[in-house]
């Protein structure tokens, strides 16, 4: 009886130290490594994660009060995407479920990516833009039934976003019924991407240099997002003549194409 009550404290003892102490799962023995609370290692198998199908990267639902960096894999995105997640709830400006990151896969103009298709890439062939497949609109007016100031002046690259922002900040007070260009683009969405805008006029004139390879596009005016007066803001023809790439201005009331982007 002894020896079965000194055998009964031991296994209360080590149970009590597996719980607190570093776990290996291994083949071959080791130990886990020193950084680690837990250690999975093997030759030819893979750890298992979660597989759970996201409604955005601001799913904050799908599953209950998430951990933040809790990892899952993303079954509800689009082929050629990337499918690991991990949550980082309170992180200012930056979506919830952020994307793990690729290393170095490679892009090019063209390619069918994050909802859309390549149009421009920067030096490190890693960040850039990229085009709706269609257009959003055939023929919708730039203003929201009031002319005025919106503040939508910002140019260059990635400028379409903030003038988007402002655009439908201002404009949505005018009428809150009513549907203009940049509101097309900003209520888009594809798969878990819901951070398209309308192009600024630098990065309009880049899709349309690349029109081509993304396809889709009408011989037609469309709009930017950047305004030059209270009654006025600029657009780009894309037609295939000699005036094809042309930039100009019209009143916001005239009704043009619209193609929103995103920057990835």
């Amino acid at each position: 009886m002894k020896n079965l009550k000194l055998i009964f404290v031991a296994i209360i003892m080590i149970a009590s130290y597996s719980l607190t102490a570093q776990v290996a799962i291994t083949t071959d023995g080791s130990s886990a490594d020193a950084s680690a609370m837990l250690e999975v290692k093997s030759a030819n198998k893979g750890l298992l994660i979660p597989q759970v199908a996201l409604t955005g990267v601001n799913d904050a639902t799908t599953i209950t009060t998430p951990a933040t960096s809790l990892l899952i894999y993303n079954t509800a995105t689009a082929t050629g995407v990337i499918l690991g997640y991990y949550y980082n709830a309170g992180t200012t400006g930056s979506p919830v479920w952020t994307r793990l990151a690729t290393g170095t896969t490679t892009l090019a103009i063209g390619d069918t990516y994050q909802g859309g298709i390549i149009f421009w890439l920067d030096a490190t062939g890693q960040h850039g833009l990229i085009a709706a497949t269609v257009d959003q609109s055939t023929g919708i007016q730039w203003y929201n039934g009031t002319y005025g100031y919106t503040g939508a002046t910002g140019d260059g690259l990635y400028a379409g976003s903030m003038n988007t922002a402002l655009i439908v900040a201002t404009q949505m007070a005018d009428n809150q019924t009513g549907y203009f260009a940049a509101q097309v683009c900003a209520d888009y969405w594809v798969t878990v991407y819901g951070d398209w805008y309308l192009p600024s006029k630098y990065e309009l004139n880049l899709l349309y240099l690349q029109k081509d390879v993304v396809g889709g596009f009408a011989s037609a005016y469309y709009w930017s997002s950047i305004e030059y007066y209270s009654t006025e803001a600029w657009y780009q023809y894309f037609g295939n003549d000699s005036s094809g790439g042309y930039q100009g201005l019209s009143t916001k009331d005239y009704t043009f194409y619209v193609r929103a982007v995103r920057a990835f």
